[in-house]
């Protein structure tokens, strides 16, 4: 796992040595993503730094790594997983290795496919490989986005980098702020790809490639899923592939040099990784936990559970509100963007606490998606019925009844059907396709276009959010609701939230994260499974826990999706009032001279008194607010 940069010029000129010292200054902001060692190259056309975090090869890995001739460089952040059987095929043909670490592979499978070699991959990447008898920079990312890569053109020349304040750093120009996508944030909670808060900078998306060659830039998608047609085996026979499937995917998860562990959450998702990697390993696995003081949004029980159930050796974190503010300011720093995810706070401080015992830490991201875990996917059906009665009814009727239900904002959301009607009774004139926008919790277009001053408003695409994902939901290769929303969640909130989230927070801690379930050959056999075996009723993850009932506790198997909650409501309603008062309405509050002071005073009135929830709209402008603070100092 590492980080790179670097930049390519338009043409074969050598780097100056200005532009030298800018890529070098963008390496040095990756340093917790490679604490291990750096390595650069420079010659005409080119300039390519990394920070190395060893993990595979540690005496010989050292990028970036060249081929025989020295005709191809590249630099590497990720994880090839089937490295040894590319390699074994490759010396075959008659390549030379000089290393064992997987990074070399990239530039002998170049050799022998060009850019058709990343359909060989099977893994989580972002490299960047220079070709120099084409003067071409090739870079690529990984088919579910696990690995991040930013880049801009200035001047004629390219800029990349794996976190955008490293990218920031070696700009001749300051960006703009993009307004529109902050807007879309408001949205969506997090800025989706390719957009980034800054105009003219953008996110590789995942499944694409880049092709730099003499100031000439293109990018292409090279992968896709496909939910149709779909297997027609027995259950069972599915039931026993879907074991084989996950079971090779933890295996190949568990290649490492150095000490190896799990984020246990109790979930099923989880559970089933820990299951597995006690099947394969021969020592006890390693497992990690956080929790609150706020009972009903720890499950730290759970996770014991399952510890216990596999004689894990167990590790637990509590996290309090006592720490959020200075916490939230490290974790905004790292993500150089806004991203309101509130389980960005616990995850940080457990890969600090993972980290002082291993390197890499494998996890359950993913299952959700692939397998459809979240409530709102057996709810989606009953939610398209009551949009399609009498406005009368849902714009009148229902919301006074609604406002008369008592609130239950203590607990998480996914314990509050309260919360959810009143979510939905909320709902203005949405498009029926609109999952994510039906059930989430931040601003819907109304709520945006109150909140906006007006000389802002009036600059903005309306009801951009909505039409956002309804492009992905028409795209996907998919015959019914379910699978085109599990198709926009993968290619919308799981890139754009999850994996940034999981990303940046384990990097911070300079610890490596592996995510089974995002196995790309995984989810491609998932996505093909009859949706009787992802939901039924109100249980979704359908083939998960029948493939894996003999193994897991009762109690695991039958839980609903809690989700990573925090008590972000209760927090916001007593020991966080006066700091989120502070940044929302105080005189220096950076937000002013975008937002209606107005509209910011009564979103957090009405959430303290208790007449409204509006803790994840509220948590959503802090960051925003920490962000553009952090920015300007």
């Amino acid at each position: 796992m590492c980080g790179i940069c670097g930049l390519a010029l338009s043409s074969n000129t050598m780097p100056s040595p200005k532009a030298q010292h800018q890529v070098r200054q963008m390496n040095a902001r990756l340093v917790h993503r490679g604490p291990d060692g750096e390595g650069y190259y420079f010659a005409p056309g080119v300039g390519l730094a990394m920070r190395r975090l060893a993990i595979i090869d540690l005496q010989t890995g050292d990028q970036p790594i060249a081929n025989e001739d020295e005709t191809l460089w590249v630099v590497f952040n990720g994880e090839i997983y089937n490295f040894p059987q590319l390699r074994e095929d490759l010396t075959r043909r008659g390549h030379r290795f000089r290393t064992r670490t997987d990074t070399e592979t990239l530039v002998h499978l170049y050799e022998e496919y060009g850019i058709d070699c990343i359909h060989h991959l099977r893994g989580m990447f972002a490299f960047a490989l220079w070709d120099v008898a084409h003067q071409r920079l090739f870079i690529a990312r990984d088919r579910l986005g696990q690995k991040p890569l930013y880049y801009t053109v200035q001047g004629g020349v390219l800029y990349f980098a794996s976190e955008l304040p490293a990218l920031l750093t070696a700009l001749p120009h300051a960006p703009e702020i993009s307004l529109e996508a902050l807007d879309l944030y408001l949205a969506l909670q997090y800025i989706p790809e390719p957009l980034t808060p800054y105009q003219g900078i953008y996110k590789l998306p995942a499944a694409h490639l880049l092709i730099w060659e003499k100031g000439h830039l293109e990018t292409q998608r090279y992968w896709d899923l496909a939910y149709t047609p779909k297997w027609e085996a027995p259950q069972e026979e599915l039931l026993d592939q879907l074991r084989a499937q996950v079971e090779e995917a933890v295996r190949l998860r568990m290649v490492s040099d150095v000490p190896l562990g799990a984020h246990l959450s109790g979930g099923i998702d989880s559970s089933v990784v820990v299951a597995v990697m006690a099947q394969l390993s021969d020592q006890p696995v390693q497992t990690f936990s956080v929790g609150f003081e706020e009972t009903a949004f720890s499950e730290l029980a759970y996770a014991r559970e399952v510890a216990e159930r596999f004689g894990t050796d167990h590790h637990e974190f509590i996290l309090k509100y006592g720490n959020i503010p200075s916490t939230l300011e490290t974790i905004v720093d790292h993500l150089g963007e806004p991203l309101a995810d509130p389980s960005l706070l616990p995850l940080y401080h457990l890969s600090r606490l993972t980290r002082d015992h291993v390197t890499v830490a494998l996890n359950g991201d993913g299952g959700d998606e692939a397998f459809a875990g979240y409530p709102r996917y057996w709810l989606d059906p009953w939610a398209n019925r009551y949009l399609r009665l009498p406005r009368w009814f849902t714009q009148g009727i229902v919301p006074f009844l609604v406002r008369q239900l008592p609130d239950r904002n203590a607990q998480p959301v996914g314990h509050s059907l309260v919360n959810g009607l009143k979510r939905l009774a909320q709902l203005p004139q949405v498009d029926t396709r609109a999952s994510l926008l039906r059930w989430g919790s931040y601003f819907g277009p109304q709520q945006r276009e109150a909140l906006w001053r007006p000389e802002h408003r009036a600059t903005l695409t309306p009801r951009q959010a909505e039409t956002w994902l309804v492009r992905y939901f028409t795209a996907a290769q998919a015959d019914t609701l379910l699978d085109r929303t599990l198709y926009t969640d993968i290619h919308t909130y799981l890139p754009g939230d999850l994996l940034v989230k999981a990303d940046r927070m384990t990097m911070a801690a300079s610890l490596e994260g592996r995510s089974p379930f995002l196995d790309h050959e995984l989810m491609a056999w998932a996505a093909r499974l009859p949706l009787s075996m992802k939901v039924r009723g109100r249980t979704g993850k359908v083939a998960l826990r029948l493939a894996f009932a003999d193994r897991l506790p009762p109690k695991i198997l039958a839980r609903g999706k809690q989700g990573f909650g925090v008590p972000l409501n209760a927090w916001l309603r007593e020991p966080l009032t006066d700091w989120a008062r502070e940044l929302l309405l105080g005189t220096n509050s950076p937000l002013h001279d975008w937002f209606r002071e107005d509209a910011l005073r009564q979103l957090l009135e009405e959430h303290t008194t208790g007449r409204e929830d509006h803790g994840k709209r509220l948590w959503a402008l802090l960051v925003l607010a920490v962000w553009r603070q952090r920015g300007q100092e």
